[in-house]
């Protein structure tokens, strides 16, 4: 029997639940011995010119051993999209966050008070906190540029688009501002050799990504530079590659002649790291009222920041805009606008989710005016299933797929007709706990990248079996699913198998873990490294045994080689074969670049109650589809699947990173940026459905965000639909109680003035 697929216990849990895991803080390196502590000074203001920068009185406090600004950097500007993001603010801060300066202390406890020592002069500048307002221009923020639109793709829209339609429905849509909030928040430790080389341990997604970045920041060759991820207590986008801080203190480093150790704190976390979504997206439908859908518009506004670091973004939005329908026509554009606000990056997603969230609420939003339930709308319109693949009017090309099971699936489990049973009879009697049901159906595009990824497969004399990857797990089980994999193959019990990543001298090719890729790319790679070593072994096991290639066999339950049909001749082991090297190992090195994105899919549905009287939203259920192909253990993939339901439900009631009109963030503490703990959530009812995929030799499609993509506007749309009788049609994201209380005040005041 094979050990895929079945429920194997994540072999990372142990040491992470008990002794812990080895975070930045918790290294203790003999390089990093003697190491300084390092701190940024921020500009509490989110436009202005620094006329001056005092920092005598922070270098002479106790402890301080230097204070860097960006006068002392000898570093090429940094390049972030249309604009150079300087390592550290140069004349200009343009958001509340902007590291100002760098100082190194002897302890981490003296840090606060230099910081507090360090006197900038900041001359206030008009801000710009929303994307209405900046797309005016009337304060730019890059002069240079000369505007604060500094993207526009696509829309390129007909007039007729919608003349055959019987029902149009406009409607803007808001998906908000997140932060990424991992538990642990950015980190860096780095010392010089007397090489000239830097090691840099770094809490990031992926080694050589941030190695390239940091090479090329300093101004050195990429073999100069090494980089090792510790254990990353999550990332979910925001720690792709190297943030300008890591780059200033492998300078300071060099400079101070000290290795340098950082670790951020909470409010630096949530201000200066990457935020995600951001987005306001305006969708028009058209279509008849038997419920075709004839015709999509999406336009997407997408606030970049003070810093542009991600386009590709919207335009990700862009292409995923038709979703799961088969829409004969579907138009999307996007502008990206610069504010003075954190920069946006990838977050869970990265654009797909925003793409579900506009199709979804446009679907229900046509649903709401032909009067016909959303259900029935969304199944006439999905694309069928001997359809794939898909080429999608925005140049998506879809793999496989059967998305009107994955609906039907989550709605039978559920009870979908005796659920709007029991919300009728709660709005007939007047009922002031109010019923919602939202459903999402969605698509999503994993492995987007095409970059492909490494394997490297070790057999020792011993028999035990090292694994190297390009891919850098951040919380996903990779070491258990690589683990699981080779046992698989080679036959080796999984304990005897390590899995190695996150060091690019041990791993010098790579690209990392993000967009849902690991599977699919470092995956089939390690597993064509597993086969090279296979067909290596053959040969040796042939002359051991005195056979012809062709006639050997391994035995996976053993791990032995074997005489097709000669068991009890005896066979020869991978420890015995590992032996016959020189170098007393047997091994091959792959780089698997065949394998193509793919597109998983799946269906959720949401219940919530809203106390009208109150407008306190609890989610009550989710039920849901997530069809990622074959699952390799269901451990790893129900974990992953919880993590992306509790995203989604905690973008759509909680999550939101507000600014006010002068650029200054209101939640940026634990305080007020909120998301829920298991508590607040239900159990989730999780439905299997598996679709294979011929894009890779795995069949798999990647999960990561997918449970996100499918929750998020499912639980909005609960919360929307449960008002909908009170004539309350729309409430942004996030629905907290707050602004649904506001919608039912609304809603009160228009019946009362109707009356």
């Amino acid at each position: 029997m094979s050990i895929v697929g079945t429920r194997v216990v994540r072999v990372e849990d142990d040491k992470l639940i008990t002794t812990g895991g080895t975070y930045i803080d918790d290294l203790r390196e003999d390089a990093l011995t003697g190491a300084v502590h390092a701190t940024f000074v921020r500009s509490p203001i989110a436009h202005a010119t620094v006329t001056s920068i005092d920092t005598s009185e922070a270098e002479a406090a106790p402890g301080v051993v230097a204070v860097y600004t960006a006068a002392d950097l000898d570093l090429a500007p940094g390049k972030a999209g249309p604009v150079a993001q300087p390592w550290l603010a140069d004349g200009v801060v343009r958001y509340v966050g902007e590291p100002v300066a760098v100082i190194l202390a002897e302890h981490r406890y003296q840090l606060a008070d230099a910081a507090e020592l360090v006197d900038v002069d900041y001359e206030p500048l008009d801000a710009v906190a929303d994307v209405d307002t900046a797309a005016t221009d009337e304060v730019v923020l890059h002069p240079d540029l000369g505007t604060n639109v500094v993207q526009t793709h696509g829309g390129e829209f007909a007039e007729d688009t919608f003349a055959d339609c019987e029902v149009v429905v406009t409607r803007t849509i808001d998906n908000q501002r997140v932060a990424p909030a991992p538990l642990e928040a950015r980190g860096a430790a780095c010392a010089w050799g007397d090489d000239g080389r830097v090691t840099l341990w770094l809490s990031t997604q992926n080694a050589h990504l941030a190695r390239s970045a940091v090479a090329k920041g300093l101004g050195l060759d990429a073999a100069r530079v090494r980089i090792v991820t510790p254990d990353v207590g999550g990332g979910f986008g925001a720690k792709i590659g190297a943030d300008p801080e890591a780059v200033v203190l492998a300078w300071a480093a060099r400079r101070s002649g000290r290795p340098v150790r950082w670790s951020e704190t909470r409010y630096e976390n949530l201000t200066a790291m990457t935020h995600g979504r951001a987005q306001r997206n305006t969708v028009t439908i058209g279509g008849r009222r038997d419920g075709t859908v004839l015709a999509f518009r999406l336009e997407v506004v997408q606030d970049a920041g003070a810093y542009p670091r991600t386009l590709y973004l919207p335009t990700l939005t862009e292409m995923m805009a038709p979703g799961v329908y088969r829409f004969p026509r579907v138009e999307a554009g996007s502008r990206a606008v610069v504010t003075n606000t954190t920069p946006i990056g990838a977050y869970r997603g990265a654009g797909r989710p925003e793409a579900t969230a506009a199709v979804e609420r446009a679907i229900d939003l046509f649903a709401a005016e032909i009067g016909v339930d959303p259900a029935e709308v969304r199944r006439k319109n999905l694309i069928p299933a001997d359809a794939f693949p898909y080429t999608t009017p925005t140049g998506a090309t879809y793999d496989t797929g059967d998305y009107a099971a994955a609906l039907d699936k989550v709605l039978d489990a559920a009870g979908y007709a005796e659920l709007r049973e029991e919300q009728a009879r709660r709005r007939a009697a007047g009922d002031p706990v109010a019923l919602g049901l939202g459903m999402s159906a969605y698509v999503e595009i994993t492995g987007g990248d095409g970059r492909g990824d490494s394997g490297r497969v070790v057999i020792h004399r011993d028999g035990s079996v090292t694994a190297y990857t390009g891919v850098s797990p951040h919380g996903q089980g990779i070491h258990t699913t690589f683990a699981m994999l080779l046992s698989d193959r080679l036959g080796v019990p999984m304990e005897k198998i390590t899995v190695r990543h996150g060091d690019t001298d041990e791993v010098p090719k790579g690209v990392g873990t993000m967009g849902s890729r690991s599977l699919q790319f470092g995956g089939t790679a390690v597993r064509k490294a597993a086969d090279a070593v296979i067909e290596k072994a053959r040969e040796w096991a042939a002359d051991e045994l005195e056979a012809a290639p062709d006639d050997l066999e391994l035995d996976t339950a053993t791990g032995a080689w074997r005489v097709r049909g000669a068991a009890s001749a005896g066979g020869v082991s991978w420890a015995e074969l590992a032996a016959r090297a020189g170098d007393g190992e047997l091994s091959a090195d792959v780089w698997a670049d065949e394998v193509s994105p793919t597109f998983p899919f799946g269906a959720h549905l949401a219940v919530v109650e809203v106390d009208t009287l109150t407008g306190k939203v609890t989610l009550r259920r989710i039920v849901a589809v997530d069809d990622a192909g074959p699952v390799l253990n269901p451990v790893t993939f129900t974990g992953q699947r919880h993590g992306g339901l509790a995203q989604g439900a905690a973008q759509a009631l909680l999550e939101v990173m507000h600014y006010d009109a002068d650029g200054n963030p209101t939640t940026a503490t634990f305080a007020d940026y909120s998301f829920p703990t298991a508590a607040e959530l239900p159990d989730f009812e999780l439905v299997e459905m598996v679709t294979p995929t011929d894009r890779n030799p795995l069949g798999v499609k990647g999960i990561g965000e997918s449970a996100t993509i499918g929750s998020t506007p499912a639980v909005h749309n609960a919360v929307v639909d449960a008002l909908a009788h009170l004539g309350v049609t729309h409430v942004d994201m996030p629905t907290t109680p707050l602004r649904v209380w506001e919608a039912l005040q609304e809603a009160t005041t228009r019946v009362r003035k109707a009356d």
